[in-house]
């Protein structure tokens, strides 16, 4: 997989260097790349911005050095990603799809956005995904493109070593369980030693009865999800 990352603060995204994601980098699992945008802006303060039409507070990002950027950047497989508080919701099941695609392009906007011009040009040409990370608003992409890249990259096969880890991932939808509609958050999870403070292990754990031990996380997944995230369950409530 390639992903081509647009920033008018590409030293923001340093972080693609360290962790799973780095290591994906040198191993060649993943190419990354991050492209400043004022490289393609013109004019002798290389602005990328202008006052938004129709008034306003703030300033919007303006079409032209995109444009150039993009043009550069973009072949008819690309998905192009823009971060905006606007967008879909990015989720588990966005970040599986993407995880499939040859090419990603995140296009990192800042001030009140950018021209909406960008998005209905590209739009003819590739496919253009807006989507938010949260209920929130950022100062501008790159956080939200730092938890794209890692949401995706992670599941890009050889990135992480136990292939099982990313199956049992919260949100994933549970393959054992063809009828269940529920994403569910991943149940509590537990290490040495076997009492901690007071605290045990819960016994079903020590068992060894790996079967008994599936179905109880199962159990442990629903249970919590109902409990903390009541708007991802779907089905019966657990005994």
């Amino acid at each position: 997989m390639r992903i081509d990352i647009v920033s008018i603060f590409p030293d923001y995204l340093s972080p693609l260097q360290l962790s799973l994601v780095g290591k994906a980098r040198d191993d060649g699992l993943v190419t990354i790349d991050v492209h400043e945008l004022r490289d393609a802006a013109t004019g002798r303060h290389r602005s990328v911005d202008d006052e938004p039409y129709g008034g306003g507070p703030g300033m919007v990002m303006s079409p032209e050095p995109w444009g150039i950027m993009l043009d550069r950047l973009l072949t008819p497989q690309s998905l192009l990603v823009v971060p905006t508080p606007s967008g879909r919701r990015f989720d588990q099941a966005t970040a599986q799809s993407w995880s499939t695609r040859d090419h990603l392009v995140i296009a990192c906007g800042r001030y009140e956005g950018i021209d909406a011009r960008v998005m209905q040009h590209y739009a003819q040409q590739v496919e253009v995904a807006e989507v938010g990370i949260g209920d929130y608003v950022l100062a501008g992409g790159e956080a939200a493109a730092l938890v794209i890249v890692e949401a995706v990259t992670r599941l890009l096969p050889g990135v992480v070593g136990n292939a099982d880890s990313v199956v049992d991932d919260s949100f994933t939808l549970a393959t054992d369980d063809p009828a269940s509609e529920a994403a569910l958050v991943e149940g509590p999870v537990y290490t040495r030693p076997p009492v901690w403070r007071d605290l045990e292990v819960p016994d079903i754990l020590l068992s060894g009865n790996h079967a008994a031990i599936a179905a109880w996380r199962r159990e442990q997944a629903k249970h919590r999800t109902q409990r903390k995230r009541p708007d991802l369950y779907s089905g019966d409530a657990p005994d």
